[in-house]
């Protein structure tokens, strides 16, 4: 069994975290996904929408998805890949390079974002409104 990893918070969930979430299953059998904590958000100066527990209950309804878990740090990459047998973790190409120092532990891709949608953009619009 081919075990897949990525990261991210999935706030305003769209089109493009599920596009990503289809692509980094095709790459194995068993997708997990760590959803970053609210705490882990206001470290790293984020604010979201929709908080942590709710995040994980969409992400964790996805087809795609095996398993959800929290994100608490950015540390905890490496403990991840060891704890779940991890052979491939997956990042969106905008983190291209940022997570290379995995490569010592499993295959490390970067996947194109879905054009035309991010939760940034869906902040905007929503804000203009």
């Amino acid at each position: 069994m081919k075990t897949v990893i990525t990261y991210g918070t999935y706030d305003l969930f769209h089109i493009g975290h599920l596009n990503l979430l289809k692509r980094a299953k095709a790459l194995g059998d068993y997708l997990i996904v760590a959803v970053s904590s609210d705490d882990f958000n206001k470290q790293k100066g984020k604010v979201c929408e929709i908080k942590d527990t709710d995040r994980m209950e969409i992400v964790k309804a996805i087809r795609y998805v095996d398993k959800v878990i929290p994100e608490t740090s950015w540390d905890q990459k490496i403990d991840d890949v060891k704890k779940y047998n991890v052979d491939v973790f997956v990042m969106g190409d905008d983190w291209k390079g940022k997570f290379d120092f995995l490569k010592d532990y499993c295959e490390v891709v970067y996947l194109p974002r879905t054009e035309g949608i991010s939760t940034t953009m869906l902040k905007e619009e929503i804000g203009n409104k």
